[in-house]
């Protein structure tokens, strides 16, 4: 068509006006190579100093840069400044400014450098202040008189030790996050009230966090509901119940459930099992399904042997249970083990305890080392302490 066109300016006389009048409208009308090549959006200040100095993606300076505008690169190249002589590498850092672009605005001396002090006054520096703030680097947009140190108060007389709450620090920052008095204060007064001891809560705090920062209606029925199954609020297993629901929707809580029901589990194995390891309910529907199937229809486990011994719903299908499998299956076909031999205990036990009466024991039959160090990766194994496997 295109060529039809100049043929037909060409042809006619009188037509040369008119050649240049529809170069002209062509050029208006298709776009230089450069501008279709590199959107505005790519060219901007501010996607420029995203990408160059703060390491950030094309495509993720591109969305950042919506958030913020960089006109000046002072205090930003000072914030970077700051974070870095703290110890936080380029990675980090372009994960912190990608979850809060405004810290590049900050004024790095009055705002941020005061809040970091102060948390590495609390022996928070280094790897764990990266690690801690990293994922909730809102935390640097809070006051510091009037919500950081307050907060850090109470939780300091809830800890007693810095170190623990480094510890709870690691596991979540959301509870720093969190209004203290409207969050934490009513769920803790509400397990005081079960009879739960005090350095139980500390404890519940200090491994799950998020679990302490329920709705208070919330946290109540899951108190509830721990307390009418069966768990005594004084022992500690208890707060592992607790932290179990706490971390589930009743939603994800009855998909877990179902899939160990569906495969042989009674209601009354369900609450037994649960009470006997509240840690179980802990794990992915993905991941119970997985070790369900493979301990019953993969290796003919009876649901009752799981229900027995339910750390096996814990541990790593290609860590821990398929390394030992494996060993078991060349020690059964060698006639090494005896036919009664209890393989759910065998791949319960200790990791000291299996390798001593599994793998050590016959280090004279090369095929064990080769099945066992085959399925888990070439590692080290020797002997430990630890009681014998019981053959029950």
């Amino acid at each position: 068509m295109f060529s039809l066109i100049c043929k037909t300016l060409i042809e006619k006389p009188g037509s040369i006006d008119l050649k240049i009048n529809y170069a002209r409208n062509l050029k208006t009308i298709i776009p230089s190579v450069n501008s279709i090549s590199k959107p505005s959006d790519e060219r901007s200040p501010t996607v420029s100093f995203l990408t160059h100095s703060c390491g950030l993606s094309l495509e993720k300076a591109i969305s950042v840069s919506k958030l913020v505008k960089i006109q000046d690169t002072e205090k930003p190249n000072s914030s970077i400044q700051l974070l870095t002589s703290r110890g936080f590498t380029k990675p980090q850092i372009a994960t912190l400014i990608s979850k809060y672009p405004r810290i590049l605005l900050h004024d790095p001396e009055k705002v941020l450098k005061p809040k970091i002090e102060y948390l590495e006054s609390l022996g928070i520096s280094g790897p764990d202040l990266a690690k801690i703030l990293c994922p909730y680097p809102e935390l640097l947009s809070r006051s510091l008189e009037n919500h950081i140190i307050p907060t850090f108060d109470f939780l300091k007389g809830v800890f007693q030790a810095n170190g623990n709450l480094v510890y709870a620090l690691k596991q979540s920052i959301r509870v720093v996050n969190s209004d203290i008095q409207k969050r934490v204060v009513p769920n803790m007064n509400t397990l005081r009230a079960h009879g739960v001891p005090e350095p139980h809560i500390a404890r519940l705090i200090m491994l799950q966090p998020p679990s302490i920062i329920l709705r208070a209606e919330l946290f109540k029925n899951v108190v509830d509901v721990i307390k009418e199954m069966g768990f005594e609020p004084s022992s500690k297993s208890f707060i592992l119940a607790v932290r179990s629901m706490a971390m589930s929707s009743k939603a994800t809580w009855q998909s877990k459930k179902e899939i160990l029901i569906s495969f042989g589990w009674s209601e009354d194995e369900f609450r037994m099992t649960f009470k006997r390891q509240p840690m179980l309910m802990m794990a992915s529907a993905k991941k119970i399904r997985k070790l369900m199937d493979f301990f019953v229809n993969k290796i003919g486990l009876e649901p009752s042997d799981i229900a027995r011994y339910p750390n096996l719903l814990i541990g790593s299908l290609e860590k821990k249970v398929l390394p030992r499998w494996s060993v078991l299956q060349v020690l059964m076909s060698k006639n090494l083990l005896k036919k009664d031999v209890n393989v759910s205990l065998a791949l319960f036990v200790t990791k000291e305890v299996f390798e001593r009466r599994f793998v050590t024991s016959y280090m004279h039959e090369p095929e064990v080392m080769t099945a066992y160090q085959g399925a888990m990766g070439v590692q080290a194994v020797g002997g430990g302490v630890g009681p014998e496997l019981s053959q029950t």
